[in-house]
């Protein structure tokens, strides 16, 4: 990943030069001391612009989209993990190399995916043909979901909202193939042509599945109706936003009688499943889908169900199921115009299916130990400036503060891998079947899943994979996550001099933890009760500090969309991240370093400054001005700086200048 050569480099070579007493190379620093004026000029008028100036030269915009510093990261994350994909099928080093590398080669030997055609998916077949009556419905629903594909309802693990040190099983609504519920019930035109598209996608999916052509039509209506019945008892997608809609804790013990024909508790015995309680928010959906297994004819289930399977399956098998599921899904609802390199999509299954497993292998060949303690360090010192922070916050009243110290006392920060690893006990995959090796990895991710839900699991894993670049706060389980695909350039290169850590890694770590102690974790205590823990005077202090971060971005010129400005209410809750994060890099990086040098100040801010790197097309710029809850790059880089005095020593920019707010204008958190 190409990576700008710092300025603080560049200005350092220029004073080198000037130390030396021969005439000629006096001439030199005269020279370069003119060619510097501009670069400072520049820093203090818009430093975003100067700290990235190789990169920005070196990427100019892109004719749709966007390409940025942090997107680089996640190519690269990406590549490592083709590379390791690669190896592990050339010389695997253990089992899960050998599972890893099979799996990689099946996928991307198509000359066997095409021969093998449908059959990963005919045994899964034969037992939908082998219904025959509305008793054996409910166990093919529940062997289905054992191998990953969900019918009829969605059941995962989340958090116990009564105890967040536990994930329950949630019964959710699912089941069918359409993004939102409400586009079975519609009668405008676009949403009738839209279903019209759907109902083809049907039928090719049913004839690849087996059925003869003179019954294509009826099963397609079959299949089509009993989705429609299961939508018409969804609620509206809105509605789901709030978790506390998801959350509705009843009794395990009497599941059975309540839904004898969907047989609930004979479904979580399957799924592995001995717990005293599951959330069901929607019993009206589920009491419906027990009438509905008892009262329509098994071959309308018969019908439904080889459609879920076909559907599930379609990417992962020969070309007619990957064209019939591009065509629709791909083109009609993405709007994409080709699928995706073969490399690309064999990659995103397995991180689908075997997503932990790739990440285990990835840490563990990318993320050397100095890294992870440097992160771990860095991240620690963080929190403890955010605990020193908030003891002196004029933000938060006595009660609050002493609140959100038992609360920050108790973060932990996860550096690389989850802390608990996973059980790597599966079936052997081989070489010979992409989906039947998909279909053994879904098992084994569904049965990992499974493992999450009772007491004192809810460490048990993060919600994001190691090898997919990520640093954020988890509320629930008040802990900071940093993956081990995070931890290189531009967010912590351990080439760069330890204030340009500070300055990015440790702003970033800043941003994150910030969330403990800010609107959204008031609503978590330090004991992991949800309930706000704010008092109303820290509650109106932190209104008052949200206003004037609002009004500081809301005149900003949005870069791109001429005439534009930012949405400063839009942006206002990650901005204030953004300054608190810059303020706390800040301090636990004068803790580490009590009197920096002026090169070192200049590495800090550098560091922050290259990680926001971007180019956007001016039709995406439209499209974020509206919608992106984040400022564009060039003000998450300059606008905490402004509010920094010393920014403005280290790079001689005097006050009032554009990158040095005003004294009476500066906005601090804490």
């Amino acid at each position: 990943m190409p990576h700008p050569r710092p300025l603080v480099i560049a200005l350092a070579i220029v004073v080198a030069a000037g130390l030396c007493p021969s005439p000629s190379l006096a001439a030199k620093k005269s020279v370069a001391n003119k060619s510097k004026t501009p670069a400072v000029a520049l820093a203090c008028s818009d430093f975003y612009a100067d700290a990235n100036r190789a990169w920005l030269s070196a990427h100019p915009a892109p004719k749709s989209g966007a390409v940025s510093a942090l997107g680089q990261l996640t190519a690269n994350a990406e590549q490592q993990q083709r590379d390791l994909l690669d190896a592990a099928m050339r010389a695997p080093q253990d089992n899960v190399g050998k599972l890893l590398g099979d799996f990689w080669a099946s996928g991307l030997d198509i000359a066997a995916v095409e021969k093998d055609g449908a059959a990963p998916v005919a045994p899964l077949l034969q037992r939908i043909d082998a219904i025959r009556s509305s008793k054996d419905i409910a166990p093919a629903i529940a062997a289905l979901h054992q191998v990953g594909i969900p019918v009829a309802f969605h059941f995962g693990a989340d958090v116990d909202l009564r105890d967040l040190n536990r994930h329950l099983g949630y019964f959710a609504q699912g089941g069918i193939g359409l993004p939102d519920p409400a586009y079975y019930t519609r009668t405008d035109a676009d949403t009738k042509a839209l279903v019209a598209r759907y109902a083809d996608y049907i039928r090719k999916i049913l004839a690849l599945t087996g059925v003869a052509k003179q019954d294509i039509e009826t099963q397609t209506a079959l299949a089509l109706d009993l989705e429609s019945r299961i939508a018409r008892a969804a609620k509206p997608l809105v509605e789901l936003r709030d978790p506390r809609n998801n959350f509705t804790p009843v009794p395990v013990a009497g599941l059975g009688k309540q839904y004898r024909n969907l047989q609930l508790d004979a479904f979580l015995k399957a799924q592995g499943i001995n717990d005293e309680d599951v959330s069901i928010a929607n019993p009206a959906l589920f009491t419906q889908l027990d009438t509905l297994v008892g009262k329509l004819k098994p071959a309308q289930w018969q019908a439904y169900l080889r459609w879920r399977i076909g559907d599930a399956m379609a990417p992962y098998l020969s070309a007619p199921w990957r064209e019939a599921a591009f065509e629709f899904r791909g083109k009609v609802l993405l709007g994409q115009t080709e699928p995706a390199p073969r490399w690309q999509q064999v990659l995103d299954a397995i991180n689908l299916a075997a997503g932990p497993m790739l990440g285990k292998a990835y840490a563990t060949a990318y993320l050397p130990d100095a890294t992870r303690a440097q992160a771990e360090q860095i991240a620690e010192q963080v929190r403890e400036a955010l605990l020193l922070q908030v003891a002196a916050s004029p933000q938060l009243d006595v009660a609050s503060k002493a609140e959100a110290a038992k609360k920050l006392a108790q973060l932990r920060v996860e550096v690389g891998t989850p802390r608990r690893d996973l059980d790597y006990t599966l079936q052997p995959m081989g070489r010979g079947s992409f989906g039947s090796n998909m279909l053994i990895a879904s098992t084994w991710r569904h049965a990992q899943e499974m493992k999450r839900i009772g007491k004192g699991n809810a460490d048990r894993r993060w919600d994001v994979l190691p090898q997919q670049p990520s640093l954020s706060y988890d509320m629930a389980h008040n802990r900071l996550i940093v993956t081990a695909a995070m931890l290189q350039t531009p967010v912590l290169d351990m080439k760069q001099p330890l204030a340009q850590q500070y300055g990015s890694f440790g702003a970033l770590a800043g941003h994150e933890l910030s969330h403990a102690v800010d609107a959204r974790g008031r609503h978590v205590d330090a004991a992991g009760n949800v309930r706000d823990w704010w008092s109303p005077d820290t509650a109106a202090s932190w209104t008052r500090l949200t206003g004037k971060v609002s009004a500081l971005y809301a005149n900003l010129p949005y870069p791109g969309v001429p005439g534009a400005k930012l949405q400063g209410s839009l942006t206002q809750d990650e901005n204030l991240a953004d300054l608190a994060g810059l303020e706390l890099a800040r301090a636990a990086y004068l803790t580490a370093q009590p009197k920096p040098s002026n090169v070192q100040d200049r590495q800090f801010y550098t560091g922050w400054a290259q990680l926001w790197a971007q180019q956007v097309a001016p039709e995406e710029a439209q499209i974020r001005m509206q919608q992106d809850v984040r400022a564009p790059g060039q003000w998450r880089a300059n606008v905490p700086l402004m509010q920094q005095p010393a920014f403005g020593a280290a790079f001689g920019c005097k006050t009032g200048s554009p990158m040095q707010a005003a004294v009476e204008a500066r906005v601090t958190v804490f």
